[in-house]
């Protein structure tokens, strides 16, 4: 392999079609905690929203847009190639139907027994301050329906994914955040009337914001083609599929889950505001994770799923390298920025309100933790969807065990003398173990790929993320008294870095002939004839 793969153009244009959408939304969920951070700050309050947003969250992740949007694409793909409209309609009609029936079920049980669920998630200095885990147990049985709008929601990203609409479901986790702002403030200020505190309002703007997700996109849905039969066959052959595939998928998931309940006890231990700070930091470590990872993967799994179908396992080879290849470019010199700039940032975006300059010392810190292992997280979203299309979903549910296992030694040995930060180097670490276990098994899969292509694209990245760094440590050094003198200072040399990093780095892989960046520049120029 010489050159990118033949489908590295369009997946790069979709994956910037979502890019940009998820941007867009990713600074409307930094809005949506900056007005957290300014109402709530870190401590009690929010410390409540988050272990209660945690469990339908975590849910969300185990049977929705994790294991079943995975396994949704990859046999609506195959019964859009090989068996027509009328059957691809009819599966995607009964897999809502059947979804919506049992995550029903489970977010009755849910909102029925919250209180004990709450109970068994915190350690002994959670429940020991007075009305916490009763507000907590609230803010759960508010939220738990949230799990039904928000899978459903990733269904209908799969069929548009599948169709290749990418925009509007990109762009739909947006309009979450804005109902959550919207309904959340509007409602938060007309709790005290009920004799309910604040935040009680943001889990009622929660459920609204993941209504709005699924709704944006029924528009495009149905302008798409889709018409509704609600209909429910337990023995469709699609459906029995899909429910193969996701059975490991979901077991795959689930010490990552684990592993988000480890952490959530083990910080609630910890001093108060632990929870809130490892919660704001990893905000601003998913921003570069959805815009580069989550979009990558989202561009590239349709493709993926074709050439799966299709048994063309060339193209699928090199459509895998190229992508991750991609990806490395895209998160390594994310990760540089985050823990370079992460009090920077942290202090620009959080510190206003009840957010003090404690808790964004002790957030930079979390993110600084979180941003080892980026590169781990986006690459094995494009990673485990590989291994979907090719029926072999079993080795992603080890590499999660192994995460798990390692993930809880680490707290383990850690935790007392790094405090909040073992809980983000952990997972981190834990991560990069499970890409590294991955990417071995994949190359055994598919008969081998491309590592010189790989090796040599990497390198160029590193040389060029050193270089940026180099390039950072010098405007820090430069402008060290300006950004801490105040915000509209921090403000500059943040803009400043930013804009100076970027640069350094384009210029740098451009110079180094980074085959991708080099194959898009020559579209660019192509097409405006420059």
């Amino acid at each position: 392999m010489e050159k990118p793969a033949q489908d590295t153009g369009k997946i790069a244009k979709s994956a910037g079609t979502v890019g940009v959408a998820v941007m867009c939304s990713r600074i409307l969920g930094l809005i949506r905690e900056q007005v957290f951070a300014i109402f709530f700050g870190a401590g009690f309050a929010f410390d409540a929203f988050v272990v209660a947003f945690r469990i339908p969250n975590l849910l969300r992740d185990l049977f929705g847009e994790g294991a079943l949007s995975a396994a949704f694409v990859t046999v609506f793909s195959d019964y859009e190639t090989n068996k027509g409209a009328k059957a691809t309609w009819a599966l995607a009609g009964n897999v809502l139907v059947f979804v919506g029936i049992l995550l029903s079920c489970i977010t009755l049980l849910g909102v029925v027994f919250s209180e004990q669920i709450v109970g068994f998630l915190v350690e002994a200095g959670f429940e020991s301050i007075p009305g916490k885990v009763a507000l907590t147990s609230l803010l759960s049985m508010i939220m738990f329906p949230f799990l039904i709008f928000i899978s459903l929601s990733a269904v209908v990203m799969g069929i548009l994914n599948t169709r290749g609409l990418f925009f509007v479901p990109a762009l739909a986790s947006g309009f979450f955040n804005l109902g959550s702002i919207i309904g959340g403030v509007g409602f938060a200020l007309l709790m005290p009337r009920f004799g309910q505190p604040p935040i009680v309002g943001m889990a009622i703007g929660t459920l609204i914001g993941g209504l709005l997700q699924l709704v944006c996109q029924l528009p495009t849905l149905f302008r798409a083609g889709f018409i509704f039969v609600p209909r429910l066959d337990l023995k469709h052959p699609g459906l029995r599929r899909i429910m193969k595939l996701m059975a490991p998928a979901v077991i795959g998931l689930a010490p990552l889950q684990i592993n988000v309940l480890i952490n959530t006890y083990f910080a609630s231990s910890l001093a108060e505001g632990s929870l809130s700070w490892l919660s704001y930091a990893f905000r601003l470590f998913w921003l570069p994770v959805g815009i580069f990872g989550v979009a990558l993967s989202t561009a590239t799994l349709p493709v993926i799923a074709r050439y799966a179908a299709l048994k063309d396992m060339v193209r699928l080879r090199e459509t895998y390298t190229s992508s991750l290849t991609l990806a490395f470019s895209l998160t390594i010199p994310a990760s540089i920025g985050l823990i370079m700039l992460g009090e920077l940032i942290t202090r620009v975006i959080f510190q206003h309100g009840s957010f003090d300059s404690l808790a964004t010392v002790r957030t930079a810190e979390a993110l600084a933790c979180y941003a080892v292992g980026l590169f781990a997280y986006s690459s094995v979203k494009i990673m485990v969807p590989v291994f979907y299309a090719l029926d072999e979903a079993r080795y992603p549910v080890l590499g999660s065990f192994l995460t798990m296992v390692v993930n809880v030694v680490l707290v383990w040995l850690t935790i007392d003398l790094l405090q909040h930060q073992a809980l983000a180097l952990s997972i981190s670490c834990a991560m990069i173990l499970n890409f590294l276990f991955l990417s071995t098994v994949l190359y055994k899969k598919l008969a081998g790929y491309s590592l010189h292509y790989l090796f040599a694209g990497l390198g160029k990245v590193i040389c060029a993320s050193l270089i940026m760094a180099l390039g950072l440590f010098g405007i820090k050094y430069l402008f060290a008294p300006l950004a801490v003198a105040s915000f509209q200072g921090s403000m500059v040399v943040l803009a400043i870095s930013m804009v100076t990093g970027v640069s350094i780095y384009g210029i740098v892989l451009y110079a180094l002939r980074f085959k991708e960046l080099t194959m898009l520049v020559g579209g660019i120029r192509q097409r405006f004839g420059l």
